[in-house]
């Protein structure tokens, strides 16, 4: 069983190598929450570009340390892109991230995530847990963008696709769930008023891709965003009154925390996979 202090350990190691070196990460984001995460990966000390130009996405994606696909504005032509990122990742070896946003809200945009899917590109998954359990055909319930279920809900349509894909998942909720065929991570961090603030499993899966940039192990790049994502909000609601002040005072956890706050308060539990078969 890994130790909590060499997990703590490496997530503030990471984030001093983030710091320090600012990686590039390469977003197909969706129009909603551009500004949000840019900012957000901006605080943490990554370097952020949001590239959708068919043109420049090979050699965008070539000089990047890592490439984040978000559907949330879905069309003909974002699909397209994201197919032609997808493309490029796998030919550059580089670190790919995506976000189903919304799938099982409608036939489509379930068919296209999963169409994504199996493009083949060695990839983190991150969702709440409606869209996690629509990329696996399971039931699901959505209302618009926003899950109606927890994320203790999606944990058997999540092992699915770990079988199926080889892929990392991560189930976002209030509890976060990062799965593999190895392990099972759960970190209880973070608050309700996450909740209230558009974009944040966006941001989530940003911070996923800088971590990924700089941690070859995808699965610890994963439990390290998220824990950082959910100590910074920790922090932020201690001093926000609402979720306007909560936003920016999000940006500013993320930019002054400390090894302290994250040992202080991470609340990570590992587990071996369960219920794997080959």
């Amino acid at each position: 069983m890994i130790e909590r202090t060499t997990v703590i350990d490496g997530l503030y190691q990471d984030l001093v190598t983030i710091r320090a070196h600012a990686p590039l990460v390469h977003n197909i984001t969706n129009l909603v929450v551009m500004s949000q995460t840019a900012n957000a990966l901006l605080a943490l000390g990554a370097s952020p570009v949001m590239a959708h130009a068919e043109e420049e996405i090979m050699e965008m994606v070539r000089i990047a340390g890592a490439t984040v696909i978000n559907m949330g504005t879905l069309d003909a032509q974002c699909v397209q892109r994201m197919y032609l990122a997808l493309k490029a990742a796998k030919v550059c070896h580089v670190p790919c991230v995506f976000d189903p946003v919304g799938a099982g809200a409608t036939p489509y945009r379930t068919q296209v995530a999963q169409a994504l899917i199996a493009a083949g590109t060695p990839m983190v998954i991150r969702g709440n847990a409606s869209e996690i359990m629509a990329l696996a055909n399971n039931e699901c319930g959505t209302k618009g963008v926003d899950t109606l279920f927890e994320s203790d809900n999606a944990l058997e349509a999540a092992r699915t696709i770990v079988r199926q894909t080889d892929h990392v998942v991560v189930i976002s909720g209030e509890k976060d769930f990062i799965l593999t065929k190895e392990q099972e991570i759960m970190i209880r961090n973070g608050v309700p008023m996450m909740t209230k603030v558009v974009g944040l499993g966006c941001t989530a899966t940003a911070l996923i891709g800088a971590f990924c940039a700089i941690n070859p192990n995808k699965s610890m790049a994963s439990v390290h965003a998220m824990t950082t994502l959910a100590v910074a909000g920790e922090l932020a609601s201690e001093k926000s009154a609402g979720p306007g002040s909560f936003q920016y005072q999000l940006l500013d956890a993320l930019y002054n925390l400390t090894f302290e706050q994250l040992a202080g308060r991470a609340n990570i539990t590992f587990s071996a996979a369960v219920n794997f078969v080959v």
